[in-house]
């Protein structure tokens, strides 16, 4: 099991900067994982709206107002540079 989740930042759309709870830091681009999905995944289209990403300290990892949440795993291993994003 990675880090949790303690930090985010909006670098630009589809782009944030993460703290994980052991300290380290990484960016994440999420333009493949969100880039053109519908669904839940629509509303994260709208740059503010994705703006309004926060931390759930509860399940370590980072939401949305409405309620997509992502695998703070992969978002670990993805910062790293260890996968790519699907």
């Amino acid at each position: 099991m990675n880090p949790d989740i303690t930090a985010v930042q909006v670098r630009a759309h589809y782009i944030l900067d993460l703290t994980f709870s052991d300290g380290s830091r990484g960016t994440v681009d999420l333009t493949n994982w969100f880039g053109g999905h519908g669904g839940l995944f629509l509303a994260l289209q709208d740059p503010a709206f994705f703006a309004q990403v926060s931390v759930d300290q509860e399940a370590g990892t980072i939401v949305w107002p409405n309620g997509v949440d992502l695998d703070p795993d992969m978002l670990f291993l993805t910062a790293r540079g260890i996968r790519s994003p699907a």
